[in-house]
């Protein structure tokens, strides 16, 4: 019997039992069943107990019941039939026919997060900070002030408070063009990256990308069965250069302009123009993941491409599951005008729209000042922490690792500067709670260097300096 047969009424365990009795066989057809009296007194339950559950089998087609012959097992040719089947089969596993693109994403293993963040599991804020109550009072506003209209279907672009926030936020610290009716509210960037493949491009089509890049944005592509055409990167971002004279052409291209993932590398303003004017002569798309914009430490960050690109050939993608917590589950795109429609219509086929009440309650969060002033004091945390996780870097691992701290972001990479392998590492790195990202996972090509992202927005000094004192035991036991 199933354990979790206990938390169920009498009768319905008595009912189950029975059912599983007959779906084995080993109650086969025209079998009499006892008579509920005696049943009930064998079971030490009462009669209405047995009659519920006799009345149950009786209603789904297992027994049948008859004044005066009492109740005995239905024939139902088609059990035997079915069990014959799986009893044939019971030895072996049963397997299923994925379709081609079924079986790519299974193969490429999907995109999965931490439940539990562990150091030192990069994209991952510190929640600990978050105010709970001011969240919990405004989302409490809401429900005063929309009462029902909130537990409703929100419209498939987004609210219009929402997108009203968004725009005029983005306008402002990231200098972009953007107005309420462009923008489309998602769950996650990464359900933004899967819209723009399956919507711009065919399947066999040819995308630039950057290398290194993003797995999920790499996984997306792929998945949609799209080709990536990696693209080197240096300390000024991707190659333009390289891009306009590459013998594969391409109609779209994806970046990381802010802060590229994984080197945290800035893209300059030459490149951007450059590669603005790329798009337009070639009629192409630029992808612009601007994933973790918000947290800048030198300086003030970039103007979005999509706020220098005059011809609306730039998609803007936002999330604020970095920004505030994951659990928040909102995205956003800022669209070129001819993309809103399409874009919102596969939108419909996906998960039909963002939930109504959290993207109310963002709204209240923005409009007021509050994003500002905890996007203001998560930067000056993150700010601290990486400094501290280099520090402890260059104590600690000065042997293994070389750290390359970027400008922004929250992740660093660490090169290795050792003959070891990032696998044995990385594996052993689990065993101890910690979570390392292998740089060289992340290119499409052979990697140019190997080593570590480390993530450490959402880890204390003390998380940190624990970890990494493990990963230094790790390193001296695999060394010499």
């Amino acid at each position: 019997m199933h354990p979790d047969y206990e938390k169920y009424p009498l009768y319905l365990r008595i009912q189950r039992a029975l059912r599983q009795l007959i779906l084995d066989g080993a109650l086969p057809a025209n079998t009499p069943l006892p008579a509920s009296r005696a049943l009930a007194q064998s079971l030490n339950v009462s009669r209405d107990t047995v009659e519920n559950a006799y009345s149950l089998l009786h209603a789904e087609g297992y027994i049948e019941r008859q004044v005066g012959s009492g109740s005995f097992v239905a024939e139902v040719p088609q059990l035997r039939k079915t069990k014959r089947k799986v009893s044939s089969q019971s030895t072996k596993q049963l397997t299923i026919q994925l379709s081609k693109r079924g079986q790519s994403m299974l193969n490429n293993d999907g995109v999965r997060e931490a439940l539990t963040p562990q150091p030192f599991a990069p994209g991952i804020p510190e929640t600990r900070l978050f105010p709970l109550a001011l969240w919990a009072r405004l989302e409490r506003q809401v429900i005063r002030d929309y009462q029902f209209k909130a537990l409703q279907h929100s419209d498939p672009q987004g609210t219009k408070e929402l997108r009203s926030a968004i725009a005029n936020y983005a306008n402002l610290e990231r200098g972009a063009h953007a107005t309420p009716e462009r923008i489309l509210i998602l769950t996650s960037s990464q359900q933004a990256l899967a819209l723009c493949a399956l919507n711009l491009l065919d399947a066999g089509s040819h995308i630039f990308t950057e290398n290194p890049m993003y797995q999920g944005a790499r996984k997306a592509f792929e998945a949609a069965g799209l080709i990536p055409v990696p693209i080197p990167v240096d300390q000024h971002g991707i190659r333009v250069d390289l891009l306009k004279q590459h013998a594969t052409p391409a109609k779209a291209v994806s970046l990381t302009p802010s802060h590229q993932y994984p080197s945290g590398a800035t893209l300059s303003l030459e490149r951007r123009l450059e590669l603005i004017e790329w798009a337009e002569q070639n009629q192409a798309w630029i992808i612009e993941d601007d994933y973790d914009s918000e947290f800048h430490y030198a300086g003030k960050p970039t103007t979005c491409v999509q706020g220098l690109d005059p011809y609306q050939r730039t998609i803007y993608i936002g999330t604020f599951t970095k920004s505030l917590f994951p659990s928040v589950r909102i995205g956003y795109m800022i669209l070129p005008a001819q993309l809103v429609a399409p874009m919102t219509t596969a939108r419909t086929l996906q998960d039909g729209h963002t939930a109504t009440m959290p993207q109310l309650t963002l709204a209240r969060f923005m409009e007021n000042g509050h994003f500002g002033a905890y996007i203001r004091q998560m930067r000056q945390l993150y700010a601290k922490r990486l400094i501290i996780l280099e520090k402890l870097v260059r104590s600690h691992l000065k042997d293994f690792l070389e750290p390359i701290p970027p400008l922004g972001g929250m992740q660093m990479p660490c090169v290795l500067t050792c003959e070891l392998d990032e696998k044995l590492i990385i594996t052993q790195a689990k065993q101890q709670d910690i979570a390392l990202t292998s740089l060289s996972s992340l290119y499409i090509t052979t990697p140019q260097k190997t080593g570590f992202l480390l993530g450490f927005a959402a880890y204390t000094d003390r998380e940190m300096e624990l970890a990494i004192l493990k990963l230094r035991k790790i390193f001296i036991a695999n060394t010499g």
